[in-house]
């Protein structure tokens, strides 16, 4: 059995909130214990006040948890590796963005609020003691068909929340990436203009 790492503090050039620096995308999971249904609550009430252009809101999440048929549905979407750990996880969240109105208007900006709203539920959750891995590798169409959402609705993430598990539980390749330094781009290489 590992010891459980939940704090992997990322060497910032800069102080930033603690939160965010401890903040990290574990793929061991602990496949026993249910989600504190509390956090999860404080999680998604974070993503629901997420600052949106014209307050549109334009997020929606579909809550899957560890037993239930519609965590299988969600596992089954996912591709290449990804089934490998994320079974494990407490619950899977469907992060899906409202890309146009009812009556057709395009909603511009629905991905980006939805990314806000994504990171506002993982800040939230880390501070909360669960952790939070987001992918893209999953069926957006497998998802649109198991929970029959409108064409204006796009699924555009899956991301997986629980409490650390054991790292020797995950294929080698994984255990490896699981332990392995944290980097990150320099800012001077992020900022493209500045003056």
């Amino acid at each position: 059995m590992s010891i459980p790492t939940l704090v992997r503090t990322a060497p910032t050039e800069h102080p930033v909130l603690e939160v965010l620096a401890e903040r990290w995308s574990p793929r061991a999971f602990d496949a026993d214990n249910a989600i504190d249904e509390a956090k999860l609550a404080a999680s998604l009430e974070a993503a629901r006040w997420t600052p949106s252009a014209n307050n549109s809101q334009p997020w929606r999440f579909i809550v899957a948890r560890r037993g239930t048929a519609l965590h299988a549905q969600v596992v089954d979407a996912l591709v290449g590796f990804n089934q490998a750990w994320a079974v494990n996880a407490a619950v899977l969240v469907v992060a899906v963005a409202e890309t146009a109105t009812e009556d057709g208007t395009p909603i511009t900006h629905a991905l980006y609020d939805l990314g806000q709203a994504v990171a506002h539920f993982s800040v939230q959750a880390h501070h909360e003691g669960l952790l939070v891995h987001q992918m893209s590798g999953f069926d957006p169409e497998a998802v649109r068909e198991f929970a029959d959402l409108e064409p204006r609705f796009s699924a555009v993430t899956v991301f997986a929340v629980g409490e650390f598990g054991d790292v020797t539980a995950l294929p080698e390749v994984l255990q490896q990436r699981e332990t392995a330094p944290r980097v990150r781009r320099p800012i001077a290489e992020t900022v493209i203009l500045s003056a």
